[in-house]
């Protein structure tokens, strides 16, 4: 894990990597929002330069899909902040920030003929690496560092890492 100063300056493998925070959008808690914040995510990277913003879009609608399934985000008046920070030219972050729920998430593995529970397990597969944290109000925030360039092997990261942090 690279260390990120005020500056927005995280060293990466020894090198430095300049963190530049691109947008937020805070909607309800339903359903509907969620292709909202796919497409909010898509269009935020591709004005700051990303090209491959496929997996970023991604990660966001099965981060916000969970929250407006498994959180108090889904109550009466429940809200969701997604957040996109672009990391250099070829990563991006994507943090959705929910208000909490009684479990913490986890990837599982579903079963043949069920069709749900594959959203964190997909998040894992795409992302460079990824996390959760608790947010100070008691929410819970999830995030994933997926690469945005063309030119970025998909190999590059088949080994995905999560943190969990309180």
């Amino acid at each position: 894990m690279g260390d990120v100063g005020n500056s927005g300056i995280r060293i990466v493998g020894g090198d430095a990597v300049s963190e530049r925070f691109l947008a937020e959008m805070v909607v309800l808690g339903v359903k509907c929002s969620v292709p909202l914040l796919r497409r909010f995510v898509g269009q935020v990277l591709t004005a700051a330069g990303h090209r491959r913003v496929d997996d970023a879009q991604l990660v966001a609608s099965e981060l916000a899909g969970n929250a407006v399934v498994h959180t108090r985000s889904a109550r009466p008046g429940g809200l969701i902040v997604v957040g996109v920070t672009a990391i250099g030219d070829a990563l991006a972050r994507v943090e959705v920030i929910d208000e909490g729920a009684l479990t913490v998430p986890r990837p599982r593995k579903a079963g043949a003929g069920e069709c749900h529970g594959r959203g964190l397990w997909l998040v894992e597969q795409v992302s460079a690496r990824w996390g959760i944290g608790q947010e100070p109000f008691g929410g819970t925030v999830v995030w994933a560092e997926v690469f945005t360039a063309e030119d970025t092997p998909d190999d590059a990261f088949t080994v995905p890492s999560c943190e969990v942090g309180v």
